[in-house]
């Protein structure tokens, strides 16, 4: 058998090994493999192990070892289409509008599938149009063979990443946050200038003191101590001078630093804030905290300390160079002797210590991640007894950070005692070269003395600034980890000019919405109208779109089908905060920030007086718990409002809501996690909170949709059934299914109560009567199969 094409050179190794000589033995000697997946789900939805092949002259499948191979040669008039929901993707392949085969498979198979159908899509076009194909696809992947699908520009199967902009880069973007400081700034620039000079002052007075005062007097001439005051003076006057404006310099810049650092906190939380859910859903807590609070921290403490000395090095160095070719130009010249090597080396390491800071960053956001987890679910933690297993988990952490630290010290520890052995060679040159001009009377013992005052400032300014490369590289790998919170764009922007909206009169219409999120289709072709002031209760399996509506509803996500209009206006023209102010939120899981009672429930109106937060208290039922309470409404909730049950903090989410008195009301299984006694009194309080407002409620017990104007039921993203209860029941639907599955729940319960209560007058009733007055007072405390 001849060996698979140029083509699947790259792929063939990649084959699953149970597949790799199965593929060789179908296909022909000169047929190229373009692409392949493995279908893992059979009809029935059970794991199996199939495959199918895509080469340019057909499409061949087979469902498992167990089966026959087969093979549909290409056509124009085929198609390959894909679709997805809840986890599930299907592929059919059309001739016409016949099926010809179809295959099922998890969404971790998404990025093969959709290289299969772009390529198929691109074999299509050949197919259908050979010349204008020909003009407009002929490239092909240099690396794999892998012909390129209409307008791509990359292979669909080699991955190459483009190469992002350098960390410095980013550190240098920093300018902008600096602009607001130009005037401290500049004054800043100018005491270092003055600062550096004044220190550069004292080995300049070593000349005379050596030439004019010293070496006279060893020869037998008198001391003029006036001439040696004069010298003294100077050089305390000098020192004081360097004292003062060193002082001034590092309070006015490290002033500007704090600043800047504390601009770019607010900043960059801020813009965090006005990213989108979906933004929020593919990070870690804990990274996002380390981003923020460490990497800012890095920032600063550079700006602050770091580039200050580095700025003081470089006048240091430029002035100093000035000074030692005005004294001896042949001299000066041999202090530059270590300085080539010094900057191979320093653009060496720099290299090094920004990948290796990348990986610092990345290992202490993971240690950080562990904590995010592990702290506030402690509980479950000591439930589980897993103590043992989350020390393991921070231990791991710990050690990859630790590992990824050694590495940098092993670099920077060679680095820094080399470039003092350097620095050591240079000053060695310069005493020998001295030497020899002090014997042939070219300078004086002075000129000399000066001469290496000056070449020690300037050969340990040297070293600093060497050293200042590991700082300048971790505020640079902290920069670039800021700017990609910065620079990323919501997927829910704001409007750039705004439809005013005063007041929601709360009508709702949804025409032909989709969504999908990422590679999984979640909501399709869904078309609902929503009166003012109507309850709409939705209803569906776990996984059929509810939770995804009523985030299209309150703007969590943007639709990427359709529109969403209120009282007649696509949301998407209102501000978001205009239109989040009419739109009042229960969540299955209330979340409370730590603070006082009375903070919470005025959090989203916070110039709300006592008396309108006890009223929204009273009008949730929550008005006699809190006055049970030490300090009553100002009793604090505790982390997360873990100083309450959850029935309490669920009617303190009901005030919250209460008391911006929103137009539209979103109760997302308000209910569902607590007790019977308790569902009646939060029912109670929802019954306040729902009257004259558009409410749309999920539940997963009928008892909280029995008031419902109509009901919706969702089935696999798209809506099947709309109607009331009644109406629905007797329909026979989708509806009548899930009230039976939740019925059935509830008869072994009926039965098992029948043998214990013989002398109950319940049991002289019919069986069907029976069932159903238990069926009806098992709604407000049980959770059926159904997710309702």
């Amino acid at each position: 058998m001849t060996p698979l094409g140029a083509a699947d050179t790259a792929l063939s190794p990649m084959l699953p090994p149970a597949w790799a000589h199965e593929v060789q033995a179908v296909l022909g000697p000169d047929e190229k493999l373009l692409a392949w997946l493995e279908p893992d789900l059979d009809a029935s939805l059970f794991f199996v192990s199939g495959i199918m092949l895509l080469t340019p002259e057909r499409l061949v499948s087979r469902e498992s070892l167990a089966h026959q191979w087969v093979s549909w040669p290409l056509s124009a008039t085929q198609s390959l289409q894909h679709r997805d929901h809840a986890g599930v993707g299907t592929i059919e392949l059309f001739e016409g509008e016949t099926r010809l085969g179809v295959w099922r498979h998890t969404l971790g198979m998404a990025p093969a599938v959709s290289r299969l159908t772009e390529l198929f899509a691109s074999l299509q076009q050949k197919l259908a149009d050979p010349l204008r194909a020909l003009e407009t696809n002929a490239a092909s992947c240099p690396s794999c063979g892998t012909p390129y699908a209409p307008d791509q520009d990359d292979c669909a199967v080699c991955d190459h990443d483009p190469v992002g902009p350098s960390d410095t880069w980013a550190l240098l973007r920093l300018a902008r946050f600096a602009q607001p400081y130009k005037l401290p700034l500049i004054v800043g620039f100018v005491l270092t200038l003055m600062s550096t000079a004044a220190t550069l002052v004292p080995p300049y007075l070593t000349m005379p003191l050596m030439d004019n005062i010293l070496i006279p007097f060893q020869n037998g001439k008198p001391i003029n101590y006036d001439l040696v005051s004069l010298y003294l003076t100077a050089l305390v006057v000098a020192g004081l001078l360097a004292w003062l404006l060193g002082w001034a310099r590092t309070y006015l810049l490290a002033w500007v630093s704090e600043r800047i650092g504390a601009d770019l906190r607010t900043a960059t939380f801020t813009h965090l804030q006005t990213l989108s859910l979906q933004y929020f859903g593919g990070k870690r807590t804990g990274d996002l905290m380390a981003r923020i609070g460490s990497e800012t921290d890095r920032i600063n403490l550079f700006l602050s300390l770091h580039l200050l000395d580095f700025a003081n090095d470089v006048l240091m160095i430029a002035m100093t160079a000035c000074i030692l070719i005005s004294i001896d130009p042949w001299l000066a010249l041999t202090t530059l002797i270590p300085l080539p090597a010094i900057i191979w080396m320093i653009h060496l390491v720099r290299h090094r210590l920004r990948f290796g800071f990348e990986k610092v960053d990345r290992s202490w956001s993971e240690l950080t991640n562990v904590l995010a987890d592990t702290i506030p679910g402690i509980r479950v933690v000591k439930a589980f007894a897993q103590e043992h297993r989350e020390v393991a988990r921070f231990r791991e952490a710990n050690d990859r950070y630790l590992a990824v630290n050694d590495r940098i010290n092993k670099v920077w520890a060679l680095f820094a005692p080399t470039v003092t052995f350097l620095t050591e060679i240079g000053l060695l040159v310069v005493w020998i070269f001295g030497i020899l001009q002090v014997a042939s009377s070219t300078i004086t013992v002075g000129v000399l003395a000066a001469f290496l005052a000056y070449i020690g400032r300037f050969y340990t300014r040297l070293d600093s600034m060497s050293r200042i490369v590991s700082h300048t590289q971790q505020a640079a790998a902290g920069a670039k980890r800021i700017f990609d919170i910065l620079d990323h764009v919501s997927s829910v922007p704001d409007a750039q000019r705004p439809v005013p909206l005063d007041r929601v009169q709360g009508r709702i219409e949804l025409r032909n919405v989709g969504f999908r999120y990422g590679s999984r289709t979640v909501l399709r072709n869904v078309n609902l109208s929503i009166g003012a002031g109507e309850m709409i209760g939705l209803v569906g399996h776990s996984g059929s779109g509810k939770s995804s509506l009523v985030n299209m509803i309150c703007r969590f996500y943007d639709v990427t089908e359709g529109g969403i209009r209120v009282d007649g206006v696509d949301i998407r023209s209102y501000s978001l905060a205009s239109f989040r102010r009419n739109i009042g939120l229960v969540l299955q899981e209330p979340f409370l920030f730590f603070g006082t009672i009375a903070e919470n429930i005025a959090y989203g109106k916070p110039e709300a007086t006592r008396a309108e937060i006890v009223a929204a208290a009273r009008a949730a039922r929550a008005h006699e718990f809190i006055l049970r309470l030490p300090q009553g409404y100002d009793s604090l909730v505790g982390e997360r409002g873990q100083a309450l049950s959850g029935g309490e903090r669920q009617r303190i989410s009901i005030a919250r809501a209460l008391l911006i008195d929103p137009r539209i009301l979103i109760l997302d299984e308000a209910t569902s996690s607590v007790d019977t006694t308790t569902e009646m009194e939060i029912q109670e309080a929802l019954d306040n909170l729902i009257q004259g407002r558009t409410t749309i409620a999920i539940a997963h017990r009928l008892s909280t949709l029995r008031k419902a104007d109509r009901l919706v039921v969702l089935d696999r993203g798209e809506i099947v059934e709309i109607g009331n209860h009644d109406d629905l029941l007797a329909r026979g639907g989708a509806y009548h299914d899930l009230y039976q599955a939740q019925s059935r729940q509830v008869q072994p319960e009926v039965d098992a109560d029948a043998a214990l209560a013989t002398d109950n007058p319940a049991e002289k009733m019919p069986t069907e009567a029976k069932v159903a007055s238990q069926v009806a007072a098992s709604d407000q405390n049980r959770q059926g199969a159904a997710d309702v």
